[in-house]
């Protein structure tokens, strides 16, 4: 099973002053990156939101908020009553106004509001907390969701390497028998005598450095484990990577010694479908 690091999750929260909305955002990323935006009185539970998020998304750039939108006469700021009278009495020395005049001018003075500061309320953060949870799980559901897709794009991937793979494995005897061919037809082209018995032994030692017997064995192995690593529970894109590159090293080295340009067009067609799952891994959590 297979999950993305690309995601969206949302929740939105009514209460009886305010209207609370939480988004979380995910994208790919070698590690947990966390970026939280949250307003000021709920500043105190950063770490608590921090701890959830790191617990449940365990990696990729995470981009967090919260919005706070106010439903009903909910303020905390209030007018400093005993300073607003002492500036109209000043004005009033000042200035031949009426008293609507004086407030006009002195609500503009410094300290005339006083802005006090919220305390949380821990029964409304219970709320936020479980509305945070569900965003969460909104999220990690579109990655799944979009981890399937991955999961598919690499199965058809796989399955056409290993058919190129087969393909190899045909065309092995043929080529070396083109290779034995080559030899022989430089050899008379140089009209030169040689021991045939001599020539078969270094024949059969040249073409044994040729020999891609392993290579195929072990990409296959491969192939197969990535498959079975892919379906399983614990699969993580850090572990899929590893086996990919173990994948490309057979690919490349079945290219370098197939020294025959039929297999190697096989062969970058391999490595043009393993590029392509390399680059999709690196969305995979």
């Amino acid at each position: 099973m297979i999950y993305s690091m690309t995601g969206y999750g949302k929740s939105v929260l009514q209460l009886p002053t305010k209207k609370i909305t939480i988004e979380l955002k995910s994208l790919n990323s070698k590690n947990l990156d966390l970026n939280v935006r949250m307003p000021s009185i709920y500043r105190e539970k950063e770490l608590a939101v921090r701890k959830l998020l790191a617990d449940k998304l365990v990696r990729g750039k995470i981009d967090f908020s919260i919005y706070v939108e106010a439903t009903a006469e909910d303020t905390s700021t209030q007018i400093n009553t005993p300073v607003v009278k002492q500036y109209m009495a000043q004005l009033k020395d000042l200035v031949d106004v009426d008293d609507l005049e004086l407030l006009k001018m002195a609500v503009r003075f410094p300290d005339a509001l006083n802005t006090v500061r919220e305390e949380i309320d821990e029964q409304e953060w219970k709320t936020i907390e479980s509305e945070i949870d569900k965003a969460t799980d909104d999220l990690i559901i579109h990655r799944l969701n979009e981890g399937k897709v991955l999961e598919q794009d690499f199965k058809e991937r796989i399955i056409t390497i290993y058919d190129l793979l087969e393909k190899v494995v045909e065309m092995d005897p043929e080529r070396i028998q083109a290779v034995r061919e080559r030899l022989l037809k430089g050899i008379e082209e140089l009209k030169e005598k040689y021991d045939e018995n001599r020539f078969e032994q270094e024949l059969v030692y040249y073409i044994e450095k040729f020999d891609i017997t392993e290579e195929k064995v072990r990409l296959k192995n491969h192939l197969n484990y990535f498959t079975e690593s892919m379906n399983s529970e614990e699969s993580n894109g850090k572990k899929l990577g590893f086996i990919s590159q173990e994948m490309g090293r057979e690919i490349n080295t079945i290219g370098s010694k197939s020294n025959y340009a039929a297999m190697q067009q096989l062969v970058v067609q391999m490595k043009d479908e393993l590029e392509k799952i390399k680059e999709q891994l690196l969305n995979v959590l």
